[in-house]
C-alpha cells in the first residue's frame, strides 16, 4: 500500500512538473535578475511567450499524431519576408504593381502558412517520408526562399504608404491596453486549439491517430487526412508568428525565427505532450511556453552567454523527454498493478 501511495505521489508530481518548474524559475530569476518584475521585463517576456506559445500550439497537434515539424522557424522568417516585400514593393505583374491592404496581407500570409503545412502533410502521408526528414527539407527550402526574396537584405520601416492604403501593419506588434497584441492573438488561438483538441471529434481523431494509428484506421478514421490537417494548423500558427514578429520589429529579416522550432518543441514536450504521440493538452503547452520564455529571457538578463543558452535549451529538451518516458513507464506499471489487484 505504501509503495502504491508513493507511486501515486510521484505521478502527481510528474503531471504537475511544468507548473512546478515555472514557479521555481520565477522565484530564482526574481533574485538573480533585480529588474525581473519590472513592467518592461514582464512585457518583453509576454511578447516572447506569445510567439513561442503560438508556434507550440501548432506543434502540439503535430506531435500528438507522432510527427514533428521542423519547418516552423523558417516559415516564420519567410512569412515576414513575404509580408515585408508586399508592404514595401507590392506585387509586380507585367507592367503593373499591386499593393495590398494590411488585412489582405494577413489573410494571404495565413493562406501561405496553410499551404506550407499542406505540402508537409502530403510529403509525410502520400510520399511516405518520415516527418523529421520531410520537415527538415522544407525548413531548408523555406530559409533559402527567405534569403532569395531580398538577396539576404532586410525590409525595414514597414510603415506602408497612406496613398497606397497599406498602413497599419505595426498594429500587430503594438500594445493594446498595455498588453502586447501578440498575447491577445495567442489567447484566441489557444482557446480555439483547446476546443479543437477536447471538445470536437477532430481532436479525438488526432489523439486516436497518435495513440494507435492502425486501430484508428480500422475504426474508420482517415488518418492521412488528420495528419495533413495538423501540419496545416502548424503552418498557420507559424505564419501568425511571422506576422507578429515582423510587426514588433517593424522589419523583416531572412534569419527571423531561426531555431524557434526548438523552442516550440521544448514548450510542447515540457507541457506534457508525449513525443511518442497519443497524449497532450493545450494548457500544458501554454505553461511550457511560459517556462521557455522565462528561461530564455531570464538567462539573457543574467548575462548568460548565447552559447550556454543553447546548451541549456538542449538539456531541457532531453530532460523533458526523459521525464515523459518515466511518466509513461510509471503509468504502465501502475496499470499492471491495478489489474493484478483486481484478479
Amino acid at each position: 500500500m505504501k509503495k502504491k501511495n508513493n507511486n501515486q505521489l510521484l505521478m502527481t508530481l510528474l503531471k504537475g512538473r511544468t507548473f512546478i518548474v515555472l514557479i521555481i524559475l520565477v522565484i530564482f530569476f526574481s533574485f538573480a535578475a533585480k529588474s525581473f518584475f519590472s513592467v518592461a521585463t514582464l512585457t518583453m517576456v509576454a511578447k516572447h511567450v506569445a510567439l513561442y506559445g503560438i508556434l507550440a500550439l501548432g506543434m502540439t497537434f503535430v506531435i500528438i499524431t507522432g510527427g514533428i515539424d521542423l519547418s516552423v522557424g523558417s516559415v516564420v522568417g519567410l512569412t515576414g519576408m513575404l509580408a515585408g516585400g508586399l508592404i514595401q514593393e507590392g506585387l509586380t505583374i507585367g507592367n503593373k504593381t499591386l499593393y495590398f491592404s494590411v488585412v489582405s496581407i494577413i489573410v494571404l500570409m495565413c493562406i501561405f502558412g496553410l499551404i506550407v503545412g499542406l505540402i508537409n502533410g502530403l510529403i509525410v502521408t502520400k510520399l511516405g517520408v518520415a516527418p523529421f526528414i520531410a520537415t527538415l527539407g522544407t525548413m531548408y527550402i523555406g530559409r533559402g526562399f527567405a534569403n532569395l526574396r531580398s538577396g539576404g537584405a532586410t525590409f525595414s520601416k514597414l510603415n506602408g504608404f497612406e496613398a497606397l492604403g497599406n498602413t497599419g501593419f505595426k498594429t500587430l506588434g503594438s500594445n493594446w491596453l498595455n498588453i502586447p497584441a501578440g498575447v491577445y492573438i495567442f489567447a484566441v488561438l489557444a482557446i480555439i486549439s483547446a476546443i479543437l483538441l477536447k471538445k470536437v471529434p477532430f481532436g479525438w481523431y488526432v489523439l486516436a491517430v497518435g495513440g494507435n494509428e492502425k486501430s484508428a484506421r480500422l475504426s474508420g478514421i482517415k488518418a492521412d487526412k488528420i495528419k495533413i490537417l495538423v501540419y496545416m494548423i502548424s503552418g498557420f500558427c507559424a505564419a501568425w508568428v511571422g506576422l507578429i514578429n515582423t510587426a514588433q520589429l517593424n522589419a523583416a529579416h531572412p534569419a527571423s525565427g531561426d531555431g524557434w522550432e526548438m523552442n516550440a518543441i521544448a514548450a510542447t514536450v515540457l507541457g506534457g505532450t508525449s513525443m511518442a504521440g497519443g497524449s497532450g493538452t493545450i494548457i500544458g503547452t501554454i505553461v511550457g511556453a511560459f517556462v521557455i520564455g522565462v528561461i530564455n529571457d531570464g538567462m539573457t538578463m543574467c548575462g548568460v552567454s548565447e552559447f550556454w543558452q543553447k546548451v541549456i535549451r538542449g538539456l531541457v529538451i532531453i530532460l523533458a523527454v526523459v521525464i515523459d518516458q518515466t511518466q509513461r513507464n510509471l503509468q504502465a506499471k501502475m496499470a499492471l498493478q491495478a489489474r493484478n489487484e483486481n484478479k
